[in-house]
């Protein structure tokens, strides 16, 4: 799955798109909605789905698991765990699963975006701490950190790619950056819809380097990372994995902060803070 995605949607996307209406029509989604990419994850995926509260900082919070082209049974197992489904005709990696579970999202009404992983690694329990800088407007974009907080780490090499890669996202964004490629994390729903996503396994550094190109808030959490509860990772060997990983970190470096112009987002964000300011000026 080196190839790059065609723009959304594509005609996988839209044929995904379709289906998800055909069967909730009209559905309006919580204004925290869980995207849960998921291939042939049906050993696991239902007791991740059990422990997501139902409910956040007041919030009601509902899942929408993408299921990437799956051959077992794990869109069933979702739906009977209470998870919203949207099914893709066929694998292209969970990069292509998470932009179009952004883009549903954000199209069906919901204000914030989590995403979390099919395979048990991160704590349900620590999303109100995920949530709070945004609720608070301390931040646009949110990620837990395991050098920051805590991993059970069975790859030495991957627990040194870690420091690596967060080396060097900090190095090419002059920002401090202690973990990359935390799956657990929060976001505006407009911020995730607008980001060019384009890598279908490789996708972390990818929407990271894309939100903060765009002058997204960035706040990260000590938060915990277990190992896998069931299944086995899809990420590959780690050298072949790392290798990929930089290529696409500097790509899209290049390509959000070297060629391209300021965002309609981070335009946005701009207004809306000189808004702020007329209006607390005006009233005082």
């Amino acid at each position: 799955m080196n190839g790059k995605l065609a723009p959304y949607p594509d005609p996988v996307d839209a044929a995904a798109v379709a289906s998800f209406d055909k069967r909730y029509p009209d559905a309006e989604l919580a204004e925290v909605t869980v995207v849960i990419a998921a291939y042939n994850e049906a050993g696991g995926i239902g007791p991740v789905l059990d422990a997501m509260p139902r409910e956040c900082l007041g919030m009601p919070v509902e899942v929408l698991v993408v299921v990437d082209g799956c051959s077992d049974d794990t869109a069933d197992i979702a739906e009977k765990h209470g998870a919203y489904t949207c099914v893709a005709e066929r694998n292209r990696g969970q990069g292509a699963a998470l932009r179009l579970g952004y883009q549903v999202a954000a199209a069906r009404g919901a204000r914030y975006v989590v995403t979390t992983d099919a395979d048990g690694q991160y704590d349900n329990d620590e999303l109100p701490m995920l949530l709070r800088p945004l609720v608070d407007d301390r931040a646009d974009f949110v990620s837990g950190s395991r050098r920051l907080g805590h991993e059970e780490a069975a790859d030495n090499v991957r627990w040194l790619g870690t420091r690596v890669f967060a080396g060097l996202a900090s190095l090419l964004t002059l920002r401090r950056i202690s973990d990359t490629s935390f799956g657990f994390r929060a976001m505006r729903a407009e911020l995730a819809a607008s980001v060019t996503l384009t890598e279908p396994q490789y996708q972390s550094s990818e929407l990271l380097l894309g939100v903060l190109a765009r002058g997204a808030r960035l706040c990260e959490l000590p938060m915990t990372m277990r190992l896998r509860s069931a299944g086995s990772t899809k990420k590959g060997g780690s050298l072949y994995y790392g290798a990929n990983y930089a290529r696409v970190m500097t790509g899209t470096w290049l390509r959000e902060f070297v060629l391209r112009r300021p965002s309609r987002f981070a335009r946005a964000r701009r207004d809306a803070a000189q808004r702020r300011g007329t209006r607390a000026d005006r009233a005082a």
